[in-house]
């Protein structure tokens, strides 16, 4: 089964908005992790915006699940990451003004860049996954530089989605498929919801992991979290004949 992990930065949006401990960050990850959540992702942008430093160095002794922090891979990050030594790495090409993701790497371009990243993370025990367009070449270049994983950036299929879901998913596929072949894992991520989540991960039966924030975050305000996640868990469950 696919392994759930939540993005709990719009959590840390709204804790900011009051420059207080409402809600409390660490205690809604706890809970995420305890209504079935595999894992609890966060993306401290230099900012600070939403994620802050010690938030990820209060989450670290607490999670039981997997940890895995995203983030553009400059001094900073990298600084972070070393000392928290998380499950796992995600490397995105966001800019500090970035408000989201809006692509994945060019690998071939970063080769060098991204082989260096690549080798220190994974030299301190830190799988990392490489955020990329569902690109076959460019999941190869992943692979090529090193990385254990690849995430694919969601948001063209979620685009898409209610106008010929076949034909949006289908470029998901051959990269899935070209990551397998490469010896790759596959994760996934970007606009996921419920309303797209089941299809896309009935037709990628190589995918290892998802990480969706804004849309949990945002269903919980209707649904609680812990309905939230069960539907999502729901979501990513195949059955079988």
């Amino acid at each position: 089964m696919t392994r759930l992990s939540v993005n709990i930065n719009k959590v840390a949006t709204l804790r900011n908005a009051r420059g207080e401990n409402v809600p409390d960050v660490q205690q809604f990850a706890r809970d995420c992790e305890a209504y079935g959540a595999e894992g609890i992702t966060v993306h401290p942008r230099p900012d600070e915006r939403h994620i802050t430093r010690r938030d990820v160095e209060l989450l670290k002794p607490l999670l039981t699940t997997e940890f895995n922090i995203e983030g553009y891979p400059d001094d900073r990050f990298m600084e972070i990451v070393l000392e928290v030594r998380p499950a796992q790495a995600t490397l995105v090409p966001d800019s500090p003004e970035q408000i989201t993701s809006s692509a994945g790497w060019d690998v071939v371009n970063n080769y060098g860049f991204l082989r260096q990243i690549t080798s220190r993370l994974q030299t301190a025990g830190i799988r990392v996954s490489i955020f990329v367009d569902a690109d076959p070449a460019q999941v190869e270049a992943a692979a090529a530089v090193g990385a254990d994983r690849v995430e694919l950036y969601t948001k063209p299929y979620a685009d898409h989605y209610d106008t010929d879901r076949e034909a949006a998913v289908r470029p998901f596929v051959t990269a899935a498929e070209k990551a397998v072949e490469c010896g790759l894992g596959v994760n996934a991520g970007h606009d996921l919801n419920r309303h797209n989540l089941r299809f896309f991960a009935r037709s990628l039966p190589q995918l290892d992991e998802v990480s969706i924030g804004h849309a949990i975050v945002s269903d919980a305000l209707y649904l609680g979290i812990k309905e939230t996640i069960k539907q999502y868990l729901d979501a990513l469950k195949i059955e079988t004949c």
